[in-house]
């Protein structure tokens, strides 16, 4: 699997440019993927962007998708771009779009995790061997279950199922052994860039600890609900 993340804090007149290089560079339909963020942006101009364009193998086909993230004054802007075989001709190809904007003010967590390698030898300023950013705004969550058991391989009882629960809405993995140490410092920094515009949002909504969380209103885009970096071959 391949990522091409990348993050970028132009000034406002080369953001666009800035922009659309770096989705040049990853080659996936450039122009269409250009279009549909340009049109999702709305005439907004970019703060901040992270482009993370991902490979897997599904039996004998190569499928590919990419995940925009686009950060203006007011909104997170989120664009993924699916490639599919066309079902009536499986040798013609479509591209799949979902586009979503997020007020900032609504945008409730922002988590970052961090995998180190020999952390008993861990020194100031190592490098991190992966990140998983994941960003909540519904209310959406994902529960995780397994069966559980009580740790004698002999028993056969049935001890019910233990799982967890992960408040999430979308979620990127990038790995320094597959993407580089750039893509991981890159997306390290889009998420405290989203985190510090998250907190400055005047009408940011503050959710109280015991409050309920909101039902989700709104159908889970393609490609950006669950886990959309998990899952595919030569990553877990």
């Amino acid at each position: 699997m391949s990522h091409t993340p990348s993050s970028h804090v132009p000034g406002r007149e080369p953001a666009a440019r800035a922009l659309s290089t770096d989705l040049e560079r990853t080659g996936f339909y450039p122009r269409l993927v250009a279009d549909v963020v340009h049109d999702a942006l709305d005439g907004a101009s970019p703060l901040a962007h992270l482009v993370h364009l991902e490979t897997h193998f599904e039996r004998a086909e190569v499928r590919r998708h990419i995940t925009v993230l686009a950060l203006t004054e007011e909104l997170l802007v989120i664009t993924h771009v699916d490639e599919a075989p066309l079902e009536a001709d499986p040798q013609r190809t479509t591209a799949q779009v979902s586009t979503e904007s997020i007020p900032l003010s609504q945008v409730r967590t922002v988590v970052l995790s961090y995998v180190f390698t020999e952390p008993a030898a861990y020194g100031p300023g190592d490098p991190v061997r992966e990140v998983t950013l994941s960003i909540a705004w519904s209310g959406g969550q994902r529960l995780d279950l397994l069966p559980a058991s009580c740790g004698d391989p002999n028993c056969e009882a049935d001890h019910g199922y233990t799982g967890s629960i992960a408040q999430e809405d979308i979620v990127l993995r990038i790995s320094s052994e597959a993407d580089g140490p750039e893509a991981v410092n890159t997306a390290k920094n889009f998420a405290r860039l989203l985190r510090a515009a998250n907190v400055a949002s005047p009408t940011r909504v503050v959710q109280s600890p015991s409050a309920p969380l909101p039902a989700a209103t709104r159908p889970r885009l393609a490609g950006l609900g669950g886990r959309p970096s998990r899952g595919h071959g030569g990553r877990e």
